[in-house]
């Protein structure tokens, strides 16, 4: 039998959006406790009415500039929720969504 080459061509493609939130007033963090997504704003300085909804990627969120991780929180199109996490953020502190979405096209 004789040698087959198969060439398969795949094109990945990425978006990137970036939500801002700079604290106004301490952030008290309990489990389960919420922020809302129209508490931020976008990379125009537009307000959020929601963040995107993610199928095919994932979301990161920094504190700081501090990716935060996985289990920590997690992001729905109206808020953030932390999980298992007890903590408080004083005022003035950066914080930062990131949502990224993957396409391939074959």
């Amino acid at each position: 039998m004789a040698l087959s080459i198969i060439n398969i061509n795949v094109n990945v493609t990425g978006t990137s959006n970036r939500f801002f939130n700079v604290l106004a007033a301490p952030l008290s963090i309990t489990p389960a406790s919420t922020l809302a997504a129209t508490t931020f704003l976008d990379d125009t300085g537009t307000a959020v009415t929601a963040f995107p909804v993610v199928v095919n990627g994932y979301y990161n969120f920094y504190i700081n500039g501090v990716m935060q991780e996985g289990g920590t929180y997690t992001i729905s199109a109206t808020e953030i929720t932390f999980n298992g996490v007890t903590a408080t953020i004083t005022a003035g502190t950066p914080l930062v969504v990131e949502a990224v979405e993957i396409a391939t096209v074959i």
